[in-house]
């Protein structure tokens, strides 16, 4: 199982978003400081925004900020908002599922429950964790 560019790019957001939090943050900046796209970062913001997860403001000086402190933002959340799916197998997907023994395999759900406990650790940790994370402290540093 691998994340989208999407959800990758969201949580590189609100980490940049976290060590900035305080001030407005351009998505030429985090472009900038990752080394991505930053037409692929608009989205992302637009993504986030719609979620409730930063506020966007316009204009010349405007920017992007965290809508919520980081201990409320839950990392499990961030990627069920920003993932297409969670279809690991094609039999995941009802309307698009070609297997013929998806009605006698097991493998579904055990690929079901797998997908739910990667959730279920996700859902332990906030975006603070992320960054009080071990040597997290040095985050800043990076950038």
């Amino acid at each position: 199982m691998q994340l989208t560019y999407h959800s990758d790019y969201s949580l590189r957001m609100l980490i940049y978003l976290t060590i900035n939090s305080d001030r407005l943050v351009s998505t030429e900046e985090i472009s900038n400081a990752y080394g991505i796209s930053k037409n692929h970062l608009v989205r992302v913001a637009q993504t986030l925004n719609r979620h409730g997860f930063i506020n966007l403001y316009a204009g010349r000086k405007g920017g992007i900020k965290l809508a919520r402190d980081p201990k409320d933002i839950i990392i499990g959340d961030v990627v069920r908002h920003t993932e297409p799916n969670f279809h690991l197998v094609e039999c995941f997907d009802k309307e698009n599922n070609t297997c013929s023994i998806v009605s006698v395999c097991g493998l579904k759900s055990m690929l079901y429950q797998a997908k739910e406990a990667f959730l279920a650790t996700l859902d332990k940790y906030t975006l603070a964790d992320v960054i009080n994370f071990n040597d997290q402290h040095k985050l800043p540093l990076y950038f």
